[in-house]
């Protein structure tokens, strides 16, 4: 996009959420209708969905974004808390850049469920290391892979964005990266079925697999608008 159209649209982003937020009743009605659909779109990530379990305890996770593709990744211990917040953004930074209203796919691997197809030296690998590690683990080696540029920059107090060379961390997840060779293997295979399937047909917002869901957030809420 052009500078002068980068600035255009910049401008008018401002304008509409003025119109938005033009009174007192406005402001509620933008606050509400927000609210709603970040909490749809938590619910979506973590219900139980046909035969998919509700999904909670460990979880990578990553958000998608049209013209980006993947755009951020992120793994934690508790994926129902973490997930349901994702989106309405109230301790996650993401929603305040990203709003889940252009939020293309979001893809939930439950790693831990791909334990028991592990070998058993690898098991007692990740019992040692602990789901902690293992969810950094896992989470770097994404990141090392994919390069989402939510994740490939950090934040300097002088206000400026900083980049951030996965290469050459030396967190707990790069540190631990080559312990769990057949666990990563199956977790990006799960991760890669859910990064490239179609949504559902009949515009049915998520699709899972025994290890996971992708749900499809503005499949979700352009099948609201119609209703």
């Amino acid at each position: 996009m052009a500078d002068q159209q980068y600035e255009d649209a910049y401008h008018a982003w401002r304008l509409s959420l003025r119109t938005l937020m033009l009174d007192a009743p406005r402001l509620a009605r933008w606050q509400e209708r927000r609210f709603q659909f970040a909490h749809q779109v938590g619910e979506l990530l973590t219900m139980p969905f046909g035969g998919s379990p509700a999904t909670t305890g460990p979880a990578l996770y990553g958000v998608f974004l049209a013209g980006v593709g993947l755009g951020y990744v992120g793994q934690t211990l508790e994926a129902d808390r973490r997930l349901r917040d994702l989106p309405v953004g109230e301790s996650h930074h993401l929603a305040n850049t990203a709003p889940p209203e252009v939020w293309d796919r979001v893809v939930v691997v439950r790693w831990t469920d791909l334990l028991a197809t592990i070998p058993e030296t690898e098991q007692t690998a990740a019992t040692e290391l602990g789901y902690g590690v293992c969810g950094l683990v896992l989470e770097h080696r994404l990141q090392l892979e994919f390069s989402p540029p939510l994740n490939s920059r950090r934040r300097h107090r002088s206000g400026e964005w900083r980049p951030r060379d996965h290469g050459q961390s030396r967190s707990r997840g790069a540190v631990n990266a080559h312990a769990l060779p057949e666990l990563w293997r199956k977790a990006r295979a799960t991760w890669q079925h859910l990064a490239a399937s179609p949504p559902p047909a009949g515009g049915t917002p998520i699709l899972t697999t025994a290890a996971g869901r992708a749900v499809f957030p503005t499949a979700a809420l352009d099948r609201r608008l119609t209703e």
